[in-house]
């Protein structure tokens, strides 16, 4: 079933080149989970057409199943390179896997790496007081063990 659900899902995917897939998984009760997303973000007319593909090409008398289909939650980790594109100019909370943690602007994406910046009051080098600096690091993604999307009321 899950080679037959892959390639349906490709086949939906592909009348719609701004969509991509995030994360898809079969449950052992066959509970089909696909979570989408969107370069311009993911209206729900989206999600039922590709449940309804999905669903009419797969035979309900054979096979019983239930299928989800969503996009990614604000609280779950970016896990694709089109999300941190889809992500660009907004705040992220990164841990690496060194467990080191960075707060910022996400600026650049690209097929390696991240790189975010921020601002942050550190004391002078010279006499007292403190002063405002702006720092940068770049994160490859292999480095990245997980990244938010802070939310900014």
């Amino acid at each position: 079933m899950k080679e037959t659900v892959v390639r349906l899902l490709d086949e939906a995917l592909a009348e719609n080149e701004t969509l991509f897939l995030v994360d898809f998984s079969i449950s052992e009760s066959n509970k089909i989970t696909i979570l989408i997303d969107g370069d311009q973000g993911l209206p729900i007319s989206e999600c039922v057409r590709i449940s309804r593909f999905i669903q009419k090409s797969l035979d309900e008398d054979e096979l019983d199943y239930s299928i989800d289909v969503s996009s990614p939650g604000i609280d779950m980790p970016l896990q694709n390179i089109r999300q941190y594109k889809k992500n660009l100019n907004r705040k992220l909370k990164v841990t690496t896997n060194h467990n080191d943690i960075f707060e910022g602007t996400l600026t650049e994406v690209d097929d390696e790496k991240i790189v975010l910046s921020w601002k942050q009051r550190e004391p002078k080098p010279i006499g007292k007081g403190k002063h405002t600096v702006e720092k940068v690091e770049e994160i490859k993604y292999t480095e990245i063990k997980e990244a938010m999307v802070q939310i900014i009321f």
